[in-house]
């Protein structure tokens, strides 16, 4: 996100709510992205948008928040937090919310200012994981963080979708290896049928994302009639 702040979800359909959220964590230097329902928020993570912590309420239209938690969590498992925001504080619904991965229940009404502190609490604890136990490959002036799915420069953060991610880490992981786009595809997409033309496309991305000329590849260099094959010299022991 821009200036490398924190980008979070507000997942939470009564309007006064989500925009008293919204207003706390812009004043604590947090970028919130209000979601009304969990359908537009699960369509927005399945475009390959990724936040760095979710704050759920449970009673939502359509979809449940205990439905969409456990989708979420198959999608990135324990890598980004979760706080849910609910006025149901039964035993049994914070139980459950807790087992389907969320980090914190808050229950409702709650004050909006400690609720950002909280987030901002989630956040530095998140980072300080990252930074001492990460598992990372340096290459060039860039580290891809493994355990996050990131991506820095420098020490900033590159902004990458899900499937870019994916594909650098496949690539990284077999340097020095040609691989075609017929293997790139059924190994990093994982289907029997697609349209293989895509593997060529996120190649595009991310070089306009690595290289100073993405004419001039030397990280993700083509093999004419081959494939494709990260640069393993660049890559530091």
């Amino acid at each position: 996100m821009e200036n490398n702040k924190p980008y979070v979800f507000v997942i939470e359909d009564e309007e006064s709510i989500s925009k008293l959220v919204c207003m706390y964590l812009e004043k604590s230097d947090i970028i919130p992205e209000p979601f009304y329902n969990a359908e537009d928020a699960l369509k927005k993570l399945e475009e390959g948008v990724k936040p760095d912590l979710l704050i759920l309420d449970l009673n939502l239209p359509g979809m449940s928040g205990f439905d969409f938690l456990k989708q979420f969590r198959e999608m990135f498992k324990a890598t980004i937090p979760v706080m849910i925001v609910s006025a149901r504080d039964a035993d049994e619904d914070i139980i459950n919310g807790l087992k389907l991965g969320a980090d914190e229940f808050v229950t409702k009404p709650f004050s909006p200012g400690v609720l950002a502190a909280r987030v901002q609490a989630h956040l530095r604890r998140r980072d300080m994981a990252m930074g001492s136990s990460e598992d990372s490959i340096d290459f060039g002036d860039f580290t891809l963080l493994l355990n996050s799915c990131v991506l820095k420069k420098d020490g900033h953060k590159i902004p990458l979708s899900t499937k870019e991610y994916d594909v650098l880490e496949y690539l990284v992981k077999n340097a020095g290896t040609v691989l075609s786009p017929e293997k790139i595809f059924n190994d990093v997409w994982k289907v029997q049928y697609g349209d293989i033309t895509a593997v060529a496309v996120y190649i595009q991305r991310l070089r306009k994302k690595l290289e100073v000329n993405p004419s001039e590849a030397k990280y993700i260099k083509t093999e004419f009639g081959k494939g494709y094959i990260f640069n393993k010299d660049l890559i530091k022991k």
